[in-house]
């Protein structure tokens, strides 16, 4: 309950100066995005590193 209770008096602007729940939710999408685009990087690395070894 208290939990809840602070997290309320962030979304009103009136907390402790942590993350309100849109903060916290923008948050997780900016971490689960840059999951998957490091994830393309790595798989983009090893495609070029295949076709740089197929040229040769």
């Amino acid at each position: 309950m208290r939990e809840w209770l602070k997290q309320a008096e962030r979304d009103a602007g009136t907390g402790d100066g942590g993350l309100t729940t849109s903060e916290k939710a923008e948050l997780a999408q900016l971490r689960r995005d840059n999951r998957r685009l490091r994830e393309d990087v790595e798989i983009l690395k090893r495609a070029a590193a295949f076709f740089a070894k197929e040229t040769r």
